[in-house]
């Protein structure tokens, strides 16, 4: 199965996952959210090392283009973050859920990553990861397959 995909961005301009193969998709439930803000920041500060193994990386959440550009800006995130307001990649991807908060159940993203090969397969997948320390996890399995 091919997992090509298109969808707005914060820069602006509109993503096609076809131009930016190998790729490193992470989707995550929420802007400017404590969990979401630690994975934004890992994931960036170790851009230059996922470039240097030739992958692109961005985020993909439900929110606005708005949101995810004010996120980029206060984060100072040097990568694209996607958004997908109709869940059409997020249900490609089947990364909606039923989750549970307070006894209150709801859907909503489930925190996974994706690694596409050159030819938009999936190689990797991680899914409920915990955010703090998983896109150094993400490093060290592309550095293992380098």
């Amino acid at each position: 199965m091919n997992y090509r995909f298109t969808l707005p961005s914060s820069s602006g301009e509109v993503f096609d996952s076809a131009d930016h193969l190998p790729l490193v998709v992470y989707f995550y439930p929420k802007d400017h959210t404590a969990g979401c803000t630690t994975e934004g920041l890992e994931f960036n500060q170790l851009l230059p090392e996922f470039a240097e193994l030739g992958y692109t990386v961005v985020g993909i959440s439900r929110d606005s283009v708005k949101t995810h550009q004010n996120f980029c800006q206060k984060q100072g995130f040097a990568f694209e973050l996607l958004s997908d307001a109709d869940e059409t990649v997020c249900r490609l991807f089947d990364v909606i859920k039923l989750k549970k908060l307070y006894g209150k159940e709801s859907y909503g993203i489930e925190r996974s990553t994706f690694v596409l090969d050159a030819q938009g397969q999936i190689a990797h997948e991680w899914r409920k990861v915990k955010a703090a320390g998983h896109a150094e996890t993400v490093l060290q399995t592309l550095k293992g397959a380098a």
